[in-house]
């Protein structure tokens, strides 16, 4: 009867704690962590999008169904994932994966342009719009810390030596009961060859910002 008791308030332990995640959870480095990838729902690239010639003529339709998902599958990909230190960004020594959420999430993009001329079109999400988006989220199942970068824009310099940059809410939730913890606007500098490999270093770059300046967002 003892066993079972105790059994019984192990689990009742276990299960409150996914229920209590705090902001302070997010830099404790021992709390397990999900990164779930690039959310493009809100995205706006800014600037002219179709001078690189690997590209060819870049669409609405190209961005959704081909520069989204190869965007989002680096960070798990064998060849390519040692270039994306999720762990190392969050002060972690690794970190678990499921893309599959954003991919769903990016996959639901209807009617959507991507694309602007105008820089008052780049997107500046408040708090409750994350929120919102947040509790739209299909996490399947899965519980405890997870990580999203919820891409607001993508700006091409117009001119050689204007920067280039992708603007990032890194956004920690608690996937149980869809709470945002915490988030942080982060800037990525784009750079790299080609389209995909270009605006893929700003997503480097917004790990190796988040490394740089953890300690300072507790």
């Amino acid at each position: 009867m003892k066993k079972v008791v105790l059994s019984i308030f192990a689990l009742a332990w276990a299960l409150s704690s996914y229920a209590q995640l705090t902001k302070q959870d997010v830099f404790k480095g021992d709390v397990p962590l999900t990164f779930l990838g690039l959310d493009f729902t809100q995205a706006k690239f800014i600037g002219e999008a179709t001078q690189w010639k690997d590209a060819g003529d870049i669409t609405n339709s190209a961005m959704k169904e081909k520069y989204i998902p190869a965007w989002n599958s680096m960070f798990t990909s064998p060849s390519e994932q040692k270039n994306f230190k999720v762990a190392e960004a969050t002060n972690r020594t690794n970190v678990d994966y499921a893309i599959e959420v954003t991919d769903k999430v990016n996959e639901g993009i209807t009617n959507k342009d991507f694309f602007s001329e105008k820089m008052s079109d780049f997107p500046k999400l408040e708090s409750t719009q994350v929120s919102a988006i947040v509790k739209k989220y299909n996490f399947q199942g899965k519980k405890g810390l997870g990580l999203i970068f919820i891409v607001e824009g993508m700006k091409k310099g117009a001119e050689k030596g204007d920067p280039s940059y992708a603007n990032v809410v890194v956004t920690f939730v608690d996937m149980g009961s869809k709470a945002v913890l915490f988030t942080k606007r982060v800037e990525g500098k784009a750079g790299g060859f080609g389209f995909r490999n270009f605006w893929a270093g700003a997503w480097k770059s917004v790990l190796k910002n988040m490394k740089s300046d953890w300690s300072s967002w507790k």
